[in-house]
């Protein structure tokens, strides 16, 4: 008797949902819906499972005996078998019906098995709040084995975490060249350029000490508020923005104070309840 996988188990009815949808948001998820009297399914039962096994917890098998679990196979619209289906986040991905060829077996099994640079993303975007240098290293692999944008802005999102600006803004610029930005990589830019003026205006101290000396001069009101911006105040910058808005309504500062509300929106979130509030109070003070 062959010892018992870490990969394969029988799944009823009941336990359908927690062990194979929703486990398949972690893993593939290969569903083979069989009967202990169906000589098909006995032909296909050890090179599926020998498949997977290779795989080694890239992939994982839930065998479903549709004799014992009748419920199962009528939600699945299982009729006839052997039945396989592959789960994914979720959702039903492909499926096929039938006695396969291990060849082609295993090559259908293989577009479930992730791929290096797919592993390394992953345990990337895991680590990029806590470690963004750890990160970073994943990151770079990735770019060795698949050079795309998406890779980019995620390795321009931990450079900035360490204050890396200028290598930051060189993968934008890169990026930009396309003629377009992804939102997460506008907003990188607009972190970038808010440091940027921050670091002009010597950070909030000495920029609101400047807007205190010349209050009439609106351009270290817009200062100041990416000096608070870059520092997290974003409350304290949407109300200096607000009021450079208000108060010169048409004007250049003004706009400029509009763009920078717009560019704050997007870094601190649409999401955020801030932004639904200064977003409500930027239209009724220019509307």
């Amino acid at each position: 008797m062959a010892d018992p996988s870490p990969w394969i188990f029988d799944v009823k009815t009941d336990e359908f949902e927690q062990q194979v949808v929703q486990k398949s948001s972690e893993v593939p998820v290969i569903v083979d819906f069989w009967s202990p009297s169906c000589q098909p399914c006995l032909l296909l039962t050890p090179i599926i499972e020998k498949a997977v096994n290779d795989a080694a917890g890239k992939l994982l098998l839930a065998k479903a005996n549709i004799d014992d679990n009748p419920e199962l196979a009528q939600m699945m619209g299982v009729q006839s078998i052997p039945v396989v289906v592959a789960f994914f986040e979720g959702q039903v991905i492909d499926h096929f019906q039938g006695l396969l060829p291990e060849v082609e077996l295993k090559e259908w099994l293989a577009r479930f098995v992730p791929s290096k640079a797919a592993e390394l993303f992953k345990e990337a975007l895991e680590m990029r709040e806590t470690d963004p240098a750890a990160a970073e290293v994943k990151l770079r692999e990735v770019l060795e084995l698949e050079p795309t944008d998406n890779i980019k802005i995620c390795l321009a999102q931990v450079l900035l975490a360490q204050n890396r600006d200028e290598e930051t803004g060189t993968i934008i610029a890169d990026l930009e060249v396309r003629g377009f930005l992804e939102p997460e990589a506008e907003k990188i830019k607009s972190q970038l350029e808010m440091r940027a003026s921050a670091e002009e205006s010597g950070g909030v101290l000495q920029a609101r000490a400047a807007a205190e000396a010349a209050p009439d001069d609106l351009s270290l009101q817009l200062d100041l508020a990416d000096a608070l911006a870059v520092d997290n105040k974003h409350r304290d910058a949407f109300e200096t923005l607000l009021s450079v808005a208000t108060l010169d309504r048409g004007g250049e500062s003004g706009d400029t104070a509009r763009q920078q509300m717009v560019k704050l929106f997007d870094v601190v979130g649409a999401g955020s309840e801030l932004v639904s509030e200064y977003r409500r109070k930027l239209a009724t003070a220019l509307y």
